[in-house]
């Protein structure tokens, strides 16, 4: 698990992960715009808080481990910004401020993840 964590592999999947979430609220938006029966799956409250676990997990296991090896806590602590973000977004109205609070969170969870990765040294540095 250690090498997992030094290689970098947790944060790629989960910025992976952070960029699907992108694009699924960014295809929700424009989709509710144009094809509501689509739109209305994807809106589903199960996706966000389905992802939500996901994002929790993997940074907990990635951002956690990451500090404890390389000392660096920053990028622990906006990634958990990122995922408070991701977390008040379950708890307004579906709409543009549930969007926005997502869109907000995930970018900082995926930016939290690639400064975990430059953080572990010169052979882990994000691309």
């Amino acid at each position: 698990m250690n090498r997992v964590l030094r290689n970098g592999t947790i944060d790629r999947i989960a910025v992976t992960l952070s960029g699907l979430c992108l694009v699924h609220c960014v295809a929700t938006v424009v989709l509710l715009g144009l094809v509501s029966s689509v739109a209305s799956w994807l809106g589903n409250p199960l996706i966000h808080e389905i992802g939500l676990g996901l994002a929790t997990g993997l940074g907990a296991i990635a951002l956690v481990g990451g500090a404890m090896n390389h000392r660096s806590i920053l990028p622990t602590a906006i990634g958990f910004l990122g995922l408070g973000f991701m977390a008040s977004a379950l708890i307004v109205p579906h709409g543009g401020r549930e969007a926005l609070l997502t869109i907000i969170g995930v970018s900082l969870l995926a930016g939290a993840h690639w400064l975990n990765r430059k953080a572990h040294g010169p052979g882990n540095q994000a691309h």
